[in-house]
Parts: C-alpha cells; sequence; structure tokens
C-alpha cells in the first residue's frame, strides 16, 4: 500500500513520515518504525502495530478504534484526544505519552508501562489495567482509582 509516497508494509522505516489524515485503517504495520512520525488525525482503526517504534510520534487526534498494539513502543508519543477505544495495548510502552482526553474505553493495557504518563481527562471506562505499571508521577483522570484496577505502581 502507498499512502503519501510512502510504502506501508510490516517492517516499513517510516521514521518522521507524515501521515497527517491518512486513511491506514486495517494496515499492517507489525514491527514498523514510526519514531517521530506525524500521524495526526490519521485513521488506523483495526490498523496492527505489534512490537512498531512509535517513539514520539504524533498521533493526537488519531483513530486507533480496535487497533492491535502489542508491545509497541510509544515512549513520549503524543496520543492526545485520540480514539484508542477498544484497542489492545498489551505490555506496550507509554513512558511520558501525552494521553489527555483520549478515549480508552474498553482498551486493553494490561502489562503497559505508564510511567509518568498523562492522562488527565481520558475516558477508562472498562479499561483493562491488570499488571500496568505507574509511578508517583502519572496522571490521572480525577475519580479514577488506579489501584483498584489492578495498576502496580514502582518506587
Amino acid at each position: 500500500m502507498e499512502v503519501n509516497g510512502y510504502t506501508i508494509e510490516p517492517g516499513a522505516n517510516l521514521e518522521g513520515a507524515y501521515l497527517i489524515r491518512a486513511d491506514l485503517s486495517g494496515a499492517d504495520l507489525s514491527g514498523a518504525n514510526l519514531s517521530g512520525a506525524y500521524l495526526f488525525r490519521a485513521n488506523l482503526r483495526g490498523a496492527q502495530l505489534p512490537l512498531a517504534d512509535l517513539f514520539g510520534a504524533d498521533l493526537s487526534g488519531t483513530y486507533l478504534f480496535g487497533a492491535y498494539l502489542f508491545g509497541a513502543d510509544l515512549t513520549r508519543a503524543n496520543i492526545s484526544r485520540a480514539n484508542i477505544s477498544g484497542a489492545d495495548l498489551f505490555g506496550a510502552d507509554l513512558t511520558r505519552a501525552n494521553l489527555t482526553g483520549a478515549n480508552l474505553s474498553r482498551a486493553g493495557l494490561s502489562r503497559a508501562n505508564l510511567v509518568e504518563a498523562d492522562l488527565t481527562g481520558a475516558d477508562l471506562t472498562d479499561a483493562d489495567f491488570a499488571d500496568a505499571r505507574a509511578n508517583g508521577d502519572t496522571q490521572w483522570p480525577d475519580s479514577f482509582d488506579p489501584v483498584a484496577a489492578g495498576v502496580t505502581f514502582e518506587g
């Protein structure tokens, strides 16, 4: 698949790519390098992104409904106001990620690393946080109890 002159396929090197508002629904980007990529308001509904490198990527306003992000590196990614409802982020690294105002309802965040992540104003309805990790610098929505949700806190 070609999008904006980029070849979209498993393992693709899309570092720093401009894929703003691109339709990547259902795309297989397994293990792709998307570090520093601009995916603002892109459609990644049902996309396959296991083990993808999204370090520092701009995913703000992106539609990731039902996406598969198993073990993806989302360190320092801007995922604010994104729709991640029903996505699988098992074991994903969200260290210092900006998730403010994101819709994470019914998302699977088991074993995710949420250290220093900002989830202020996020919708966490029915999200699975079993064995997810956070620390005292992780920011949560008002009235959300991460301990009751199964989050483990690191020192």
